[in-house]
């Protein structure tokens, strides 16, 4: 327990180190805030459960991963993210791919955490539906962010331009919600043993 809890200490100075050089200074105020409040409200959920629902190691790493692609991107911007704008200069590119990144880790690290909620709280834990539930639920995240994206374009207009991050792609929803998709089951593909097995020392 005392070594959860360093980890959790751990963690917790990384995400804030993070989150305070993201502050600092951002392309623009008003997009930051819409990036980084979905990995706050994550993170504070964690927290809050913590005492009675402690996740494995990998989840948490996870999440850090993800929380830390959207304070960057957030920071930046999607479409102005240096490193991407390199890649985009380099190769000739169309756009810059940050966002396909970011869209990637939306299924990726979500299908981890809904594996292991299924698994720790569901029948479906040796289930052979237990993985087209894990994507089927990661695309469905995924379908709602897009919502969330189209209501606040409504709402705000020209504001939300940096926030869709859609650099002139009529198909950019779309290649959203596939990368998404991919990225849920590559994870379940590439990290279910390693999961599995930190969920069994976990009752041990």
């Amino acid at each position: 327990m005392l070594k959860e809890h360093r980890f959790l200490i751990v963690f917790l100075l990384l995400f804030s180190t993070v989150l305070i050089w993201s502050a600092i200074h951002p392309f623009d105020r008003f997009t930051w805030w819409l990036e980084v409040i979905p990995a706050l409200i994550g993170v504070l959920i964690l927290l809050f459960t913590y005492r009675f629902f402690t996740f494995s190691t990998l989840v948490y790493f996870l999440v850090l991963i993800h929380s830390s692609i959207l304070f960057i991107g957030g920071h930046y911007t999607y479409a102005e993210m240096p490193l991407f704008n390199w890649f985009k200069d380099i190769w000739g590119l169309d756009r810059n791919y940050y966002d396909r990144l970011g869209h990637f880790a939306q299924g990726f690290i979500p299908a981890i955490i809904i594996r292991e909620l299924l698994i720790r709280t569901s029948p479906l834990k040796n289930s052979k539906w237990l993985p087209v539930t894990v994507v089927s639920m990661c695309l469905a995240i995924s379908a709602v962010y897009e919502l969330v994206e189209f209501f606040v374009a409504i709402l705000t207009g020209e504001a939300a331009e940096a926030f869709l991050g859609t650099q002139g792609d009529v198909w950019d929803t779309q290649w959203d919600m596939l990368l998404a998709f991919i990225g849920a089951i590559i994870s379940y593909l590439t990290l279910s043993k390693t999961h599995s097995q930190q969920l069994m020392k976990m009752k041990k």
